[in-house]
């Protein structure tokens, strides 16, 4: 997968497609809290295998620490370390902005995908979107 900090509407368009699959249509997710008024701010990736948009996230640089959103990889490509290249250039990105930690609210089912990234839960559970979810976060 090659993964990219996006550049061009064509980029943002496909990582909003990627999201839009991933957490409107799969996960439920009310279209008006999947895009919300932090897009501006945020810096956004797009991955694509083939060509083809498969992963997106999107990143904002906040006090002392990076934090990693709108995390998602396509279901046909997921158990195949592209979540993984995401997150190490998202975890890069936040090191080129001077930071050394990042910090994410994970759904409670890839809590353990978090974990093995060397993320540490901080939180209790907690509900966003009607799903469950647990903040983290890695020294860098």
């Amino acid at each position: 997968m090659e993964t990219y900090i996006v550049e061009t509407e064509k980029q943002l368009k496909d990582a909003y497609q990627v999201r839009n699959t991933v957490f409107v249509k799969e996960q439920k997710v009310p279209p008006e809290l999947e895009i919300d008024d932090l897009e501006k701010e945020a810096i956004h990736f797009v991955g694509y295998h083939k060509e083809k948009p498969i992963a997106a996230g999107r990143l904002r640089i906040v006090d002392n620490y990076g934090k990693l959103e709108r995390v998602c990889v396509l279901k046909e490509f997921r158990g195949q370390s592209f979540g993984k290249t995401m997150i190490r250039n998202m975890e890069q990105t936040i090191v080129d902005n001077g930071k050394n930690k990042a910090k994410l609210n994970a759904q409670t089912h890839a809590e353990s995908f978090y974990q093995s990234l060397g993320y540490d839960t901080v939180s209790d559970e907690f509900i966003d979107a009607g799903i469950p979810h647990v903040t983290m976060v890695k020294e860098l």
